[in-house]
């Protein structure tokens, strides 16, 4: 007979506490979405985003996704955990499981039932008023020194975009697009977006 484990004795992170692993991470019962950074907790904010945000993602996605058919590289949108490991890949010693609005992987090796494990080619993460100081600190630092190559920040109330790509290491940011720009993606080689048109699109 199976046994059947009480949500009470699922336990709820510490949020003061920095410690924690990819292992705890998948015993939480948690009503929000949370992402754990350098084995500490982050909560996604309480409230759904905004319609714009979901707008913007749901059609990036879209984008990423017809561009990518019949290609090697694959694109997912959250929920979708990305397990970044720094020394091993054992449950009990990650500390770092983020879910980006959008992500895309070309090493078929990184994605099991679970998700992505090691860092994907591009990541977008889609800015609004509850996440700057998250993006823009904590996931741009995992995300450099994990080796993700191209790391997009798109703003949809200011219809902006900052590309980080990495190189020999270190993120070199582009100048800050928007309308009449068109992004190319250095890690999606082929992989453009006539920014005026997206945003028109999302509006």
């Amino acid at each position: 007979m199976e046994k059947k484990v009480s949500k009470s004795l699922l336990k709820e992170p510490d949020l003061s506490y920095g410690n924690y692993t990819y292992a705890d991470y998948l015993t939480w019962d948690m009503e929000e979405m949370v992402e754990l950074i350098k084995g500490k907790v982050f909560k996604k904010a309480a409230a759904a985003p905004k319609r714009i945000h979901q707008s913007l993602a749901g059609t990036l996605y879209t984008e990423f996704h017809l561009f990518l058919k019949g290609k090697k590289c694959q694109a997912y949108i959250a929920p979708f955990d990305v397990r970044l490991p720094v020394n091993s890949k054992k449950d009990d010693k990650i500390f770092t499981v983020v879910q980006p609005d959008i992500c895309v992987v070309c090493d078929m090796e990184k994605l099991d039932d679970r998700g992505c494990i090691g860092a994907p080619d591009l990541v977008v993460e889609v800015l609004s008023p509850g996440n700057k100081q998250l993006e823009l600190q904590n996931k741009y630092e995992v995300y450099e020194t994990s080796g993700v190559k191209e790391y997009w920040l798109m703003d949809p109330e200011g219809q902006t975009l900052l590309i980080y790509r990495l190189i020999q290491g270190h993120y070199q940011p582009t100048r800050l697009m928007t309308l009449g720009d068109t992004a190319i993606s250095s890690a999606i080689p082929g992989f453009e977006l006539d920014l005026e048109a997206f945003f028109a699109e999302i509006n």
